[in-house]
């Protein structure tokens, strides 16, 4: 068991090292629970390489060594009581040695307690919706919406650099904190998958799940919806931005800037409305005030 644990970790390494470097591999984990997931991956997938190697090796020897041609005649038999024992324990200790990391992982993922920041993220045909409820920057919302321009999408201009996976808002987060996302949806069943990050959550109308992650290195990290939402579920990235608290701090008191204006513009204009009447209210006060008057005479 331990030279096959021993020669599954080494084949991971080899795959981190060069599929990683071919881009054919998962995207590198920049939180420690997507951490986990990818090095389970790796562990997965260097176990299942090592039975696919050892099983079909055992085969085709099989079929070389024992041929008809050399002389050799089949044996037949019905049942060996020790080779169905042989091959039953040995699965069942893999299946251990796989079950024990993977448990552990999804007992991590699931455990979203303590957080630092609490954002809503709400899915819509075909948008994304965030509200900061709890921690810095609650009260924030805002509307994420593709940015990817209509002449690129039906080949009237060259793609861009970030072609589709790129919004008008990023959802913007301080390197460092445990953030919590609770997910819902406002119409269809959606999902938020941001594999940098460690997320895979559906969002169902009426129903709250959760997730979180706790980045620790700045930058950029792009997803997708990852379930058929309808026609433009191609066109639903999410893109989030982490960053330092000292910008996130600039970013939190900018968007509260924005929030004070509109709220102040939203005023001005019900205000103006209360003061401003419509030309048929005006003429109806006129003719009611014309007719107190005649009876008065």
């Amino acid at each position: 068991m331990s030279r096959l644990v021993t020669a599954a970790a080494g084949l991971a390494v080899a795959l981190h090292s060069g599929l990683a470097a071919a881009q054919h591999n998962l995207p590198l984990p920049v939180t420690p629970i997507a951490r986990e997931i990818y090095d389970l991956h790796l562990l997965m997938l260097g176990i299942c390489a090592v039975i696919f190697v050892g099983v079909f090796s055992v085969m085709f020897y099989s079929i070389y060594a024992h041929r008809r041609s050399v002389g050799h005649k089949a044996v037949p038999f019905h049942e060996n009581t020790t080779v169905e024992i042989v091959w039953t324990i040995i699965p069942f200790f893999i299946l251990i040695g796989m079950a024990w990391p993977a448990t552990k992982t999804v007992l991590a993922l699931k455990d979203s307690s303590n957080p630092d920041i609490t954002i809503k993220a709400t899915g819509y045909q075909w948008k994304w919706g965030y509200d900061y409820l709890k921690g810095e920057g609650e009260g924030i919302s805002l509307l994420s919406n593709l940015a990817t321009p209509a002449d690129q999408v039906y080949g009237r201009q060259p793609k861009g650099e970030h072609y589709l996976p790129e919004v008008d808002q990023n959802l913007v987060v301080p390197v460092g904190k445990r953030i919590r996302i609770l997910l819902t949806a406002g119409d269809v069943i959606h999902a938020s998958w941001v594999p940098a990050l460690g997320i895979k959550q559906d969002a169902i109308p009426g129903l709250v799940r959760d997730a979180w992650f706790k980045a620790d290195k700045e930058g950029l990290y792009r997803g997708q919806c990852a379930e058929l939402c309808g026609k433009d579920r191609g066109f639903m990235p999410i893109v989030v931005e982490v960053v330092s608290p000292e910008k996130y701090a600039a970013w939190v008191g900018d968007q509260r800037k924005k929030l004070a204006a509109a709220a102040a513009n939203a005023w001005t204009n019900k205000a103006t409305e209360n003061l401003v009447q419509p030309a048929d209210v005006t003429s109806a006060r006129n003719e009611q005030r014309n007719r107190m008057q005649e009876h008065r005479q």
